[in-house]
């Protein structure tokens, strides 16, 4: 694993996906993402807000820039290709040009997370079916672990079909060997009621279960006048008793637990405990889609620990960066609006107190340095050749070798690197009308 080419807090405003492009491969722990749901829906922040300025339009449609993208897609994964066209033909071009939006970046967070890195994907049910296709083929379906359920709100009534209350997250592994804490919640109060029902003098509250000997049964042995059929370990009873840990309310003696030394509840992948902001929420800063801090402090608990790196590539508000700061987590985020500068800043000094702690703000292309010393890219232009046989990248017409311009599929400019693998002969023409863009314009443009 290469070493990370950013530094902890940086937060840059741009395309996340050349912004991605440029981080080194294996530098991330975790990955948590909130991006837009295909919701059809404009989401603005109210005037006044905190987050005033922020907005985006919650809709696709399909371009000759996606089409192209689809046509890469095809020729490095034709599975993925496969799952794109399906969703395009069930939901609409929107649901296409969505999903393509999302694998592009979804390939770039794969190769982004480590060995033992996580990613969590939050969604509602609009798409959630096509990106889980989607993740099971980018991250590989054995290391898909849950399906979330977010239950954000207790009533929420639909004229004529039962009403939408969740929404999903979708967590996936880059291996089978992951970082993964398991987290608990306070018992429900009926379930103390129920089960916690006898109390000692000192008021500790405790519930009844079996006395199962550890490592096996002992020889048979008189323990208060109970000999049938008991064949506990002596001095493990013995011990238990010292401690005030039997129970003699009836024949067979029972193990009391105590309420006060159980770590709660284990949670479980429906998630109805943690509360959705409200107008009132202190921690609220208006931008429209903005998720409680207490649900992004269980994703981060659960599947990273200290000093482990989290990115958030649309990181919106900053929830999950604040939450990682809180944890003493590192952090990167990425945001398309500058308005995401302003509001970390505020709500790490309003929420947690850091006021004026270094954050770097970058707009720039992070380059990467985890490829080793690269030869100069002009020295390929015969391997490119023979391995293009010739044909040109972007027309597909046969040119002599002195026709032939090298040329970054992915500009430099855009988080592309020297590697062969990003590199093409393209003939004059198509070199020119393609410049410093991305090969999906060239494409486009050529309608190939």
């Amino acid at each position: 694993m290469a070493a990370p080419n950013f530094v902890n807090r940086t937060l840059w405003t741009g395309d996340n996906l050349d912004i991605m492009r440029g981080l080194n491969s294996e530098s991330v722990d975790l990955i948590y993402l909130d991006p837009p749901f295909n919701s059809n829906k404009n989401y603005s922040a109210p005037i006044g807000s905190e987050a005033a300025g922020a907005a985006f339009k919650d809709a696709w449609t399909l371009d000759d820039v996606d089409l192209a993208w689809h046509g890469l897609i095809a020729d490095q994964n034709p599975a993925l290709y496969q799952v794109i066209d399906a969703a395009g033909m069930a939901y609409g071009k929107g649901m296409k040009s969505y999903l393509i939006m999302m694998v592009v970046r979804l390939l770039e967070m794969r190769r982004l997370l480590k060995p033992s890195g996580s990613i969590y994907i939050h969604c509602d049910t609009t798409a959630s079916h096509y990106l889980k296709m989607a993740m099971d083929t980018v991250f590989g379906f054995p290391n898909f672990q849950n399906e979330i359920v977010w239950q954000r709100f207790n009533f929420h009534a639909d004229a004529k079909r039962f009403g939408r209350v969740s929404d999903r997250l979708l967590f996936y592994t880059k291996s089978e060997d992951y970082v993964f804490n398991r987290q608990r919640k306070p018992f429900a109060k009926k379930y103390v009621d129920t089960k916690f029902t006898h109390t000692d003098p000192d008021g500790r509250r405790f519930s009844l279960d079996n006395l199962n000997p550890p490592g096996g049964r002992g020889p048979v042995y008189d323990f208060h006048g109970v000999t049938k059929a008991w064949r506990f370990n002596e001095s493990r009873m013995r011990e238990l008793e010292r401690n005030g840990r039997i129970y003699f309310g009836s024949r067979v003696p029972r193990l009391k637990r105590f309420l006060d030394e159980l770590d709660g509840q284990a949670v479980h992948d429906t998630w109805n405990d943690v509360s959705p902001l409200n107008s009132q929420a202190k921690e609220r800063v208006g931008y429209p889609t903005q998720k409680p801090l207490a649900l992004l402090e269980r994703i981060i608990k659960a599947s990273s620990t200290a000093g482990d790196i989290v990115l958030d590539p649309f990181c919106g508000c900053a929830t999950a960066l604040i939450a990682a700061e809180k944890l003493e987590r590192q952090w990167i985020g990425i945001d398309l609006s500058p308005v995401a500068k302003t509001l970390i800043a505020r709500r790490l000094g309003k929420e947690l107190g850091l006021f004026g702690l270094r954050t770097v703000y970058r707009s720039d292309i992070p380059r990467r340095d985890d490829l080793g010393k690269l030869p100069r890219y002009q020295t390929h232009k015969h391997t490119l050749f023979g391995k293009q046989e010739g044909i040109c990248g972007g027309c597909k017409l046969a040119f002599p070798f002195r026709n032939f311009t090298i040329d970054h599929v992915i500009p430099q400019s855009r988080g592309g690197t020297d590697h062969q693998d990003n590199l093409q002969l393209l003939c004059g023409a198509c070199n020119s009308l393609k410049g410093d863009r991305p090969q999906e314009h060239l494409l486009a443009r050529l309608k190939i």
